[in-house]
């Protein structure tokens, strides 16, 4: 393993196997010039990174110890999880952590509104989010919001190899809430986010908009689906309601069943 290029103290450009490699590790660039060979046991993370330049750009222009906080959350990830995440996350995250850490040291805070729906639906992510925060407490000395653990749940949930697109989910979990608030609106209830009633839903109309126009859905049988009409008839008129919004406002169009299982969600909820 030879060096190539110097990112920063910490992070290196290597030629390993014949290959274009990043290796992170603590002071691993300390006293290295070009060519130089690197000692293995130096190197925390080693992975094929193909946004070099891109990588390099963002080193140069954020604190190192914004990159350190990205990466120890990153491992401390990666091994929660029992997986590697995309090498994107080296970027994408590191960007994040760095510029949340930048408004905080400006006064600036920003809510993040679909906190209990990311805190109910992505629960592993959320709780790497949460020692993030408090990892991100003890370095910077900043009273950051537990709001961030949101933040940096969905960038955790989007770079797992199999995970899906950030966009895609931060827009399924903004419908998601938007489906909540008005279900609770038209039923006139207040039902804090950790009621398992409450968590059901979400869960389930989360995995609705994933299946709707992708996977094939589970059918109910006619007679039951018409039992629940007649049964919960004000829910089933409120699930249309809710459902019909969601149809005009993004196209997203959800078949007799499905309307069926969201009736009986809500009959739950109605009878807290």
């Amino acid at each position: 393993m030879k060096l190539k290029k110097v990112f920063n103290n910490n992070a290196i450009l290597v030629i390993d196997d014949g290959e274009e490699k990043v290796a992170i590790g603590n002071g691993v660039a300390f006293g290295k010039r070009k060519n130089d060979v690197i000692n293995k046991n130096k190197v925390e993370q080693l992975f094929v990174m193909k946004e070099n330049e891109k990588f390099q750009q963002l080193l140069n222009r954020i604190p190192e110890q914004h990159f350190i906080i990205s990466e120890q959350i990153i491992s401390y990830a990666e091994e929660y999880l029992g997986t590697k995440l995309s090498e994107h996350i080296h970027i994408a995250l590191t960007d994040h952590i760095s510029f949340a850490i930048e408004r905080m040291e400006d006064g600036i805070y920003l809510p993040n509104k679909l906190l209990n729906e990311i805190k109910i639906l992505y629960r592993d992510e959320y709780e790497i989010g949460t020692w993030a925060v408090q990892h991100m407490r003890e370095q910077c000395q900043l009273d950051v919001p537990i709001d961030e653990a949101a933040h940096i749940a969905l960038h955790i949930h989007t770079m797992k190899l199999k995970g899906s697109d950030y966009s895609q989910t931060i827009k399924h979990t903004a419908i998601v809430r938007e489906m909540m608030q008005a279900f609770l609106e038209k039923m006139n209830l207040h039902i804090e986010g950790d009621d398992i009633a409450y968590q059901r839903l979400v869960t389930h109309l989360h995995f609705a908009l994933s299946r709707v126009g992708q996977y094939e859905v589970h059918e109910m049988d006619r007679d039951m689906l018409k039992m629940i009409k007649t049964k919960f008839r004000d829910c089933y008129q409120i699930t249309v309601q809710v459902t019909d919004m969601i149809t005009k406002k993004y196209g997203i169009e959800f078949p007799p069943s499905e309307l069926g299982y969201i009736t009986i969600h809500i009959e739950r909820l109605r009878k807290l």
